[in-house]
């Protein structure tokens, strides 16, 4: 599986921005699919996930009731809208693909995109 994540970008405290994932493969519907995020001199976290047939979801604290996740199986993309950005969400984001069920540590993830920036001015 190969994912290409784009939609990021610079955007004011407040204003909204949709991260999309797009995968190749015929089999994109049997992986769980994450973002993750890794700001500057920090640690790569998981922001959200959603399982392969997207019933269930996962959320960090820090940004529910902000994002959402979704996917389109038919589509072959996930997607992460963003509301309300904090500076603090700035960050590289990145899209993964798992194999392994419902996961949400970072190496349970088999696949990962080349990750997108996104900068929140104050």
């Amino acid at each position: 599986v190969q994912l290409q994540a784009y939609g990021g970008g610079l955007v004011q405290a407040g204003g909204s921005l949709r991260l999309s994932c797009a995968a190749s493969g015929p089999t994109f519907s049997s992986y769980t699919m994450g973002w993750f995020r890794q700001a500057p001199g920090k640690e790569r976290d998981i922001v959200a996930r959603i399982t392969r047939s997207g019933g269930s979801t996962y959320y960090t604290n820090s940004v529910k009731g902000r994002f959402t996740i979704s996917r389109d199986n038919a589509k072959n993309t996930v997607y992460l809208q963003m509301n309300n950005l904090k500076p603090e969400d700035t960050a590289v984001y990145y899209c993964a693909a798992s194999s392994k069920g419902v996961v949400l540590k970072e190496d349970q993830y088999d696949y990962w995109g080349q990750g997108t920036l996104v900068t929140v001015s104050s």
